[in-house]
């Protein structure tokens, strides 16, 4: 299964192309190269324009994601970091927060240089431990205030279907919490809901729905949503089924992207490390599908046909909706604010290794 040719990796870096989905797990990968030299790497191996980092404090219940991607943005400026909320125990008691309710982590978080908010927590497995609904009172200040300030949202919020079905869960699913079928968790029709119910409250939230928000067996659902909600937009991050789905309804959704294409948003969702043959693969696998007629070997046996979209859209679905969603540069990091957060905060570095190293990189870099 090979990579990516000469020939597209050159058609690629001609859209400027931001990755809008990139998550960081380790400090070094496996021949110790430094996290921050590489995805460097992956990024300027199609040239692209930035790349933007999702944090995920609460998946992983430990602040170190919200250090390591603003530190990383500190070394490399032209990035984009969507930050996350933290929570100091879980179940989440709402009424036992103190000042680390969200809306004070997202006026910190924006004080410091953050460019949106990456919310992890209506991914059924997280949620099983959270236990407070996306459309809970809990969230409305935050969300108010990122409505008022246009701030974007990058929201994971259910999962696909199978994940529900143990027949169709793998053993690796399994092992990391994937299967929902037990009643441990909600259905994808509760979390579907708890999204809705958050919506007519904040209309005008400039949100990004994660993975096609799990809708590409129902995508007239999303049309609906996005004549309801103008500032409505969705990622195309797989999700293999999500493109399996796309390719059992090629006509549709030639169409679909064709007339949705300022709602749209590219990303991999890649984790570094070890994941840079994975991310140019998805990247080249992506883009034939949304800018080539091209069939390719992704997800399926069933070759992947491209749709061939517009030079204009595919610019769009590339770069240009982020820069418009996101912001058109990073933001700056700004030092002194992010010593106030580490000094409030780092007694939720669980593990003694990231507390070390979150240290010595404050002290370095700061």
């Amino acid at each position: 299964m090979s990579l990516t040719t000469n020939e597209t990796i050159e058609k690629i870096k001609a859209h400027n192309v931001i990755d809008g989905h990139i998550h960081l797990q380790h400090w070094f990968d496996e021949n110790g190269k430094n996290f921050i030299d590489g995805v460097e790497w992956y990024k300027d191996f199609f040239g692209m324009r930035s790349i933007s980092l999702a944090a995920m404090p609460c998946a992983y219940r430990d602040v170190t994601q919200n250090f390591m991607c603003l530190l990383y943005k500190l070394a490399a400026p032209n990035t984009y970091v969507h930050a996350g909320i933290t929570y100091q125990s879980y179940p989440v008691d709402v009424n036992n927060v103190g000042d680390m309710d969200p809306l004070t982590q997202y006026n910190e978080l924006m004080e410091i240089g953050a460019d949106g908010i990456k919310m992890l927590e209506g991914k059924p497995s997280v949620y099983r431990y959270v236990k407070v609904p996306l459309c809970d009172p809990f969230y409305d200040p935050f969300f108010s205030q990122a409505e008022k300030d246009g701030t974007n949202i990058l929201m994971h919020a259910c999962d696909p279907d199978g994940f529900w079905d143990r027949s169709k869960v793998s053993e690796e699913e399994v092992k990391k919490g994937w299967f929902y079928g037990d009643g441990t968790t909600c259905t994808k029709e509760e979390m579907q809901c708890q999204v809705y119910k958050m919506l007519e409250k904040h209309p005008s939230l400039n949100l990004t729905l994660a993975h096609f928000f799990f809708l590409s067996d129902t995508p007239e659902i999303l049309e609906e949503l996005f004549d309801k909600y103008k500032k409505l937009n969705i990622d195309i991050t797989p999700g293999g089924e999500m493109y399996k789905s796309f390719n059992k309804r090629f006509d549709y959704f030639k169409e679909f992207f064709t007339k949705y294409a300022d709602r749209i948003l590219y990303g991999t969702d890649g984790c570094y490390p070890p994941g840079r043959d994975a991310m140019i693969w998805l990247t080249d696998r992506i883009y034939r599908y949304i800018a080539t007629s091209e069939e390719s070997d992704a997800w399926s046996d069933k070759p992947l046909k491209g749709i061939c979209l517009p030079s204009d859209c595919v610019d769009k679905i590339f770069s240009q909706n982020f820069l418009n969603k996101v912001g058109s540069k990073p933001k700056e990091i700004n030092k002194k604010a992010l010593k106030a957060y580490y000094e409030k905060y780092k007694h939720l570095i669980r593990d003694k290794e990231n507390y070390d190293l979150v240290e010595e990189l404050i002290k370095k870099m700061l």
